[in-house]
């Protein structure tokens, strides 16, 4: 196999593992659905989206984006409009430092998501 398309491979699992992450995230009180989407030109982001009782989405999300001499890596917690958390855009010249971020960036994005919910329930009550 070729240089790209063993790069083109450890995108594909990186993204999975990110997707996986974000979608095993649980509550007992609030419904939630997986995502996954393409981002034009060459990119995608992963992510879940919680709906609180009162309407309100919460979203947990990551994504990688290809641009001309680097990869763009984002992380974020967001309700509604407002920014919760957003992790510092990272461009990352090397696919393989891209991944490592991506993958880092999930966990990240993923540790405060029971507290984060729970502080947004007790909001609402």
């Amino acid at each position: 196999m070729d240089s790209e398309s063993l790069a083109a491979a450890g995108l594909l699992a990186a993204l999975n593992r990110s997707s996986e992450l974000l979608a095993d995230l649980r509550h007992p009180f609030v419904r939630s659905e997986r995502f996954s989407y393409f981002l034009p030109p060459a990119g995608a982001r992963v992510g879940a989206t919680f709906t609180l009782p009162d309407g309100r989405e919460v979203r947990f999300e990551v994504s990688i984006a290809a641009g001309s001499t680097a990869f763009q890596v984002e992380g974020s917690i967001t309700v509604e409009d407002e920014t919760i958390l957003a992790l510092p855009r990272k461009s990352l010249p090397d696919i393989h430092d891209a991944l490592a971020v991506l993958d880092d960036y999930a966990g990240d994005v993923a540790a405060p998501a029971a507290r984060t919910i729970d502080q947004l329930l007790e909001e609402i009550v």
